[in-house]
């Protein structure tokens, strides 16, 4: 049976991509732009198996509007992919007020308006599919995006809390964390700070130790994706790419055994 899936930020990369893989193989999809014109090509090749939906993640009310045209229009929603984002490049110290509320705005609250839309949908069908699209940057850091590390950390954090709390009601949770991909994400969607030259070194570290294989397919993605839509019992963490799994084990075994040094001195501050 065909499913519906809402889909945010779906006028390029992975957003678009996902959705054209969905419409594809006879899904029917919601997909939501802040440009819908970049839809074009989709809606000429698929007509009333998609719905164009013209969005900004940062209006609270629209996210809900979205939601319910959605629910009106195709009857339920299976799924919904949240994927709206961008990344902003810089250290933590040039990142200005507005940059940072910016990052927050976008990536966590967007994320959160139309989690909150969708779940009274889910929760009287006693069934759905939430599918916030992280980062492995959620789990891990690296230097140059702190802000965007904590947007994803927030993000996950979230839906970590989400997932306990809408089990009961036949609602499933999962992040997808991929590393980095060839999308625009790093090109024509990011931001930069305004550079200062202490952090030169950094940033020229960081860059450099990107190799062209560190940089995964985005098109080899779909079929992935589409596997943990059409899982019965999906993940709650779900990484995407070769490059995240060997960096969060790093991560984690290193954050265990700083924990295990330091647990009789953590343990005394209990006082009893």
């Amino acid at each position: 049976m065909s499913k519906i899936i809402l889909i945010t930020g779906a006028s390029r990369g992975f957003g678009k991509l996902w959705a054209k893989a969905l419409l594809e193989r006879g899904d029917k999809v919601a997909a939501t732009a802040r440009n819908v014109e970049n839809l074009h090509d989709l809606i000429e090749e698929y007509g009333d198996a998609i719905l164009p939906i013209q969005l900004d993640v940062n209006d609270r009310d629209a996210c809900f509007a979205a939601v319910n045209k959605t629910n009106e229009h195709f009857g339920r929603i299976d799924v919904l992919i949240n994927n709206a984002g961008f990344g902003l490049f810089g250290a933590i110290e040039e990142t200005t007020e507005r940059q940072a509320r910016a990052q927050m705005e976008t990536n966590f609250f967007g994320l959160l308006w139309v989690t909150q839309a969708v779940i009274p949908v889910m929760r009287a069908q006693k069934s759905g599919h939430i599918i916030q699209v992280s980062s492995f940057l959620g789990l891990v850091t690296l230097p140059v995006l702190g802000i965007y590390n904590a947007s994803k950390y927030a993000v996950n954090g979230l839906s970590e809390t989400l997932a306990s709390e809408v089990k009961s009601f036949g609602i499933k949770v999962s992040l997808i964390e991929p590393n980095g991909f060839s999308t625009d994400w790093s090109g024509a969607s990011a931001v930069q700070t305004e550079a200062n030259e202490v952090y030169t070194p950094i940033k020229q570290a960081f860059f450099e130790s990107a190799t062209p294989d560190t940089w995964g397919k985005p098109e080899s993605t779909t079929k992935a994706v589409l596997a943990l839509i059409d899982s019965e019992n999906p993940p709650l963490h779900f990484l995407l790419g070769k490059i995240a799994y060997p960096g969060v084990k790093q991560v984690y075994s290193e954050r265990m055994a700083e924990f295990e040094a330091w647990k009789e001195v953590s343990a005394e501050a209990h006082g009893h």
